[in-house]
């Protein structure tokens, strides 16, 4: 809409009638913007009422040291045993602290059960083995959207209730270009010609392929000879779970995965990693989900919130929704907040509030990723108060034709509405302020940008099939912008 002086309009007028109906448009424009503003408000209001009903978990006041269970720090000694034993007995006994005290401890994967907290003292670390067949038996898992029976999660915790890892302690992965990295297939993390690796055709396509033919996933067997990479810390279809304040580095794959979890809190955690598909955060198919006051170092999306793959997206048909993101971090990272692109399942109701994303190895800051293989509904995203430093590619970017392992062509065409960033602070926005594709059948509905100022972008915007695009008080490269 273009804007006019009002006194050179009024000027000009010499008809009532005229008159009449510029006071008309005026009002229709300012009680659309009212509305507008009014529903931001009221999407604000739903945050903070979603807040209050998650509730952190509690746990009786007694503590179980894994070395009155036969722990030994700081040698090769292997403390799988002695912390599964801790584990089982606290539960057992109604719950309680599972208590890792300062020192190294070395483990395979490790097994959480309900009413237990998890708890790593500060200068206390797990390094985890890195041959794979220490994470076996194999256990139901998700590897890139699809469910499968796999390598064990090095933390894993299935349909268990009142759960926590917290503490200053360290969980290390040890993954690296001599483990678990080769197997994405790609020279710059350690992979080499003739070995090998995910891409191969009885592979990660081989579990596509049998989603696709709905195949039960107690028969999608995998692990040994297959080089799919356990995720780190995985809570499956679990209930009030707390991560808290520890430190986790070197991860084979995704580094924290809630799936089909409800009711959980991510708080205080700093995740370091750069390995490939090290995303720092990703629920799926989950609900109620607060990540706050994080810091996020990785290889991949710092945060990608995700709801399945093409078909077993669909089979599952499970949303993700209410997903909170306050005070956090953003580094190294192809995206700072992500939804996708394993979204078949649909996005609902995202807020992001008082972060901070700063690096020259950071894509996106908002980036949305889906095509017609995946569909899957967006919708409901909310961003407000953030600060950003730089970017590479774009501030906002939202792409129904995200393309990656080739034909990703289908007929699944996904949806994307009501995207509003507000009270957003640009340095460095790198090729684009908003790069957003649409389909001409499904177009992109209403993005709105209020006070926000970005500064030092090649070009302001490129759209394809974007309907109700809005800028509010909103400046690029110091002009005031107008559509």
């Amino acid at each position: 809409m273009k804007l006019f002086k009002t006194y050179t309009i009024l000027k000009n007028i010499t008809s009532k009638t005229t008159v009449i109906s510029f006071a008309c448009v005026l009002l229709g424009v300012f009680s659309l913007h009212s509305q507008e503003k009014n529903q931001s408000k009221e999407q604000w209001k739903k945050m903070l009422s979603i807040v209050k009903s998650v509730k952190y978990p509690s746990f009786p006041n007694k503590t179980y040291s894994i070395l009155q269970y036969g722990a030994q720090a700081n040698t090769d000694f292997d403390n799988t045993e002695a912390i599964t034993k801790t584990i089982k007995e606290c539960s057992k006994n109604g719950g309680g602290t599972v208590l890792v005290p300062k020192g190294k401890y070395h483990s395979r994967a490790i097994h959480l059960e309900s009413n237990v907290n998890f708890h790593l003292d500060k200068d206390a670390e797990i390094l985890f083995s890195t041959n794979p067949k220490d994470y076996y038996p194999l256990v139901q898992t998700s590897f890139e959207g699809t469910e499968l029976m796999n390598y064990s999660p090095l933390v894993y915790a299935f349909q268990k209730k009142n759960v926590a890892i917290t503490g200053e302690g360290i969980l290390n992965g040890q993954a690296g270009s001599d483990n678990w990295w080769p197997w994405c297939s790609s020279e710059l993390y350690g992979w080499k010609k003739g070995t090998p690796s995910q891409a191969d055709p009885l592979n990660r396509l081989r579990l596509v392929e049998m989603a696709e033919n709905n195949i039960p996933v107690s028969e999608r067997q995998f692990g040994e000879g297959h080089y799919l990479r356990p995720n780190f810390v995985e809570f499956f279809e679990c209930k009030n779970v707390l991560i808290q304040n520890i430190t986790i580095i070197n991860a084979p794959f995704w580094v924290i995965h809630p799936i089909k979890s409800e009711n959980l809190i991510v708080d205080g955690v700093n995740i370091n990693s750069h390995g490939p598909n090290n995303d720092g955060c990703d629920p799926e198919y989950s609900k109620n989900v607060i990540i706050k006051n994080c810091t996020f170092n990785t290889g991949d999306d710092c945060i990608a919130i995700k709801s399945g793959r093409d078909g077993d997206g669909r089979r599952v048909a499970m949303k993700s929704e209410n997903i909170i993101v306050q005070n956090c971090n953003m580094f190294d990272g192809h995206g700072g907040v992500t939804i996708g692109s394993e979204i078949s399942g649909g996005v609902s109701n995202v807020f992001v509030e008082d972060c901070k994303m700063d690096s020259p190895n950071l894509d996106i800051a908002i980036r949305l990723k889906t095509n017609s293989k995946r569909g899957g509904l967006i919708e409901n995203f909310y961003v407000r108060n953030i600060q950003i430093g730089q970017v590479k590619e774009a501030v906002l970017k939202a792409d129904m034709f995200y393309n990656v392992h080739g034909n990703q062509l289908g007929t699944f065409i996904p949806r994307i509405e009501n995207i509003y960033l507000e009270n957003v602070k640009v340095k460095n926005g790198g090729k684009y302020s908003i790069l957003a594709k649409g389909y001409k059948e499904s177009p992109i509905k209403n993005i709105t940008l209020e006070n926000v100022t970005i500064e030092n972008v090649k070009e302001p915007y490129l759209i394809e099939n974007v309907n109700n695009l809005k800028f509010i008080n909103t400046y690029i490269n110091g002009k005031l912008m107008k559509h």
